[in-house]
């Protein structure tokens, strides 16, 4: 108290000076309707200025919120577009009832690994939101993977690279297949073997997945046509691609449900089935 007591007396004309100004300022601001009129435009921009940033911070924060939000949103636009055969979205296709073929979930990274040779990634949805084994996941550059467990909460994903991979991709500018595996060496490269010789090609061309699929829709990027070689023993091309992914970060995820799957594999099965 005596601190005070003694800056106070210390300073007793600087006070008095800031005092008597304030008082002044105060009083023609109130007597004139100019300088009432500037103060109140210089309090406006002050608190305008500071709301803004504000403001900015609020959305800044907010973000994590907001790309949950999107990828939600991003999940239901790729259930309509798996489900239409064509580009044309009309107003019944956006009842969700209408979508028979595929369902898309949403997850987000948790881990992932990328520098061994069989590669899982962990996601933070698992059996609580419907995910089981064998769904395909995808983002929005192409394909990830496949579901290999779940929990009620996680699921684990065996990565494109994985050394036990093998996935149904085609060429894009035709029907010919093959199955897109990994070697084990490059992250940001995978392989298409298998690929008949009769097959037109050369470097650039785009690979996506292909019409044999169970697990993933048509037509779903996942790179280019790097190298070509012919292998000798089988006579068929094996192909180096560029994947459009890069494995090594990921975030946001669209674990994709393919419903009529069971189906398909129950009617295949009595068809191959031995005859008594």
């Amino acid at each position: 108290m005596q601190q005070i007591i003694n800056f106070i007396i210390k300073n007793s004309y600087r006070l008095l000076f800031l005092l008597l100004l304030g008082i002044s300022l105060t009083l023609t601001i109130k007597s004139h309707s100019y300088h009432r009129s500037e103060y109140v435009n210089s309090a406006n921009s002050i608190t305008g200025a500071v709301y803004k940033k504000v403001n900015e911070v609020n959305e800044y924060l907010s973000l994590k919120e907001k790309n949950k939000d999107l990828a939600s949103e991003n999940a239901l636009l790729k259930e309509l577009l798996f489900n239409k055969k064509d580009t044309l979205i009309t107003s019944k296709t956006l009842f969700r009832n209408d979508l028979n073929n595929y369902k898309v979930m949403v997850g987000k990274v948790v881990k992932n690994s990328f520098n061994v040779r069989e590669n899982y990634i962990t996601i933070n949805a698992g059996s609580d939101k419907g995910l089981k084994t064998d769904m395909g996941v995808i983002n929005d550059k192409g394909i990830v993977g496949i579901v290999e467990k779940t929990s009620a909460n996680y699921a684990t994903i065996q990565s494109v690279l994985n050394i036990k991979s093998k996935i149904n991709a085609k060429l894009k500018n035709s029907n010919h297949f093959g199955s897109l595996v990994w070697d084990g060496r490059n992250v940001g490269y995978a392989q298409l073997i298998d690929v008949p010789r009769l097959a037109s090609l050369r470097k650039g061309d785009s690979i996506v997945t292909g019409g044999n699929s169970d697990i993933f829709p048509e037509n779903i990027p996942i790179g280019k046509i790097d190298k070509i070689f012919i292998d000798r023993k089988t006579n068929y091309y094996t192909i180096n691609i560029r994947l459009f992914n890069d494995m090594t970060s990921l975030g946001y995820v669209y674990v994709i449900e393919n419903k009529k799957k069971k189906e398909k594999q129950q009617l295949e099965a009595i068809t191959t089935a031995p005859k008594k």
